[in-house]
């Protein structure tokens, strides 16, 4: 595995997070970032690989692209994937005859969209075909197909009839930080809630306070930031760490890199009406490592008195499946703003019907996103 070979890379996010994606990718030193529906693409060799995975607070997975190829049946679905296996070719140093090796197990995971084979266990089950058809005239073997814990995860995108085959180096999804042990309904997704706080354009200064705070999501990830905590620091294992090659001390070496640390000495405030999700964003803070820095009280968001501004407000209202939305929430939430988060950045992320439409100030901007099947707005306010 070597350093200095570009690879194609794609890091894959939530609908709408593109941008905070292609940021945060940018400012780590990524080549040639490019924004595409749902993902990232990026060039750089195996330490960006391992250096995204740590670092991306909004990404989901990291790939790395293997190949790609005209598949408009099944035939060449299993012939392109056969190819690949059979090259005499590297990818920054990792070969195919040491990726496809039949030691190693795998999983594929497909997706399929615009094309005229759609039925995404077939577009798995004709490269599963040719990969290990391909290594028996290679090896005299093939591999095992392991779903649960592969040596690797291969991702087939399928579109507009042309198939792309990816190497997943992440395993876990990113959002998967570790600090969540308890959780109450509907809870904000990492990425999303970590996108809030970039939307901001907080710079750390002041204290940190969502008075809805759930299960202390959006708490947690802003002090992450402000701290210059990764957010892959509580992982015990990486699907790159299972490849060929893979050197553990230049992966040392990507975690010791220091990281911009704006407000090291923030202080989090959450608010909750629910006993239930007091104690889950206490659980959870405490996990994150948080704790000391934390004041966590059930209480009503209005009625709460937050420390004088500057500071960082974040709030997610309950809204769509969470809870029956009521009519007159959202002035209530932007009469919250005025009235105790003078001074304050403040970031609403607003779902249901209305998205956010009648809460009286107007927003910097009104960022479309997905949380879980809803359409929601990430909105950002300077609150004078």
């Amino acid at each position: 595995m070597t350093r200095d070979h570009p690879l194609s890379l794609v890091a894959t996010c939530a609908l709408g997070l593109e941008e905070f994606v292609a940021g945060e990718l940018t400012e780590l030193g990524a080549a040639e970032v490019k924004q595409r529906r749902g993902a990232v693409t990026f060039r750089g060799g195996w330490p960006d690989v391992w250096r995204a995975n740590w670092r991306l607070r909004t990404a989901n997975r990291v790939l790395v692209e293997l190949a790609a190829w005209d598949a408009p049946d099944g035939d060449a679905l299993a012939a392109g994937a056969g190819r690949a296996t059979e090259a005499e070719r590297s990818w920054g140093g990792v070969r195919a005859a040491d990726l496809f090796h039949p030691d190693r197990t795998f999983a594929i995971h497909a997706t399929s969209s615009r094309s005229a084979v759609r039925d995404t266990r077939w577009v798995g089950q004709r490269v599963k075909d040719g990969i290990v058809d391909a290594q028996r005239r290679r090896f005299g073997d093939r591999a095992s197909v392991e779903k649960r814990e592969p040596d690797q995860q291969l991702r087939v995108f399928l579109r507009n009839d042309r198939a792309t085959l990816l190497l997943d180096t992440s395993g876990e999804p990113l959002d998967r930080r570790g600090y969540r042990k308890e959780t109450v309904e509907a809870p904000v997704r990492e990425q999303l809630a970590a996108a809030c706080v970039l939307a901001a354009g907080w710079d750390g200064a002041g204290p940190v306070v969502d008075p809805m705070c759930g299960s202390g999501t959006l708490l947690a990830e802003a002090a992450a930031v402000a701290m210059g905590l990764a957010p892959g620091r509580l992982r015990e294992e990486w699907a790159f760490e299972r490849l060929p090659g893979f050197d553990p001390e230049a992966w040392r070496a990507i975690r010791d890199e220091p990281i911009p640390a704006p407000g090291e000495n923030v202080t989090i405030f959450g608010v909750d009406r629910s006993a239930e999700a007091v104690a889950a964003t206490e659980t959870n803070l405490a996990a994150a490592g948080l704790a000391d820095r934390a004041f966590i009280q059930r209480g009503d968001a209005f009625s709460f008195a937050p420390p004088p501004g500057p500071g960082l407000m974040l709030v997610n209202p309950a809204y769509g499946e969470r809870l029956e939305e009521e009519e007159d929430q959202w002035p209530k939430i932007g009469d919250l703003l005025k009235l105790h988060y003078r001074g304050y950045k403040a970031v609403v992320l607003a779902g249901g019907k209305s998205r956010g439409k009648h809460i009286g100030l107007r927003p910097e901007r009104r960022i479309p996103v997905k949380t879980g099947p809803l359409d929601a707005r990430i909105l950002p306010f300077e609150v004078y």
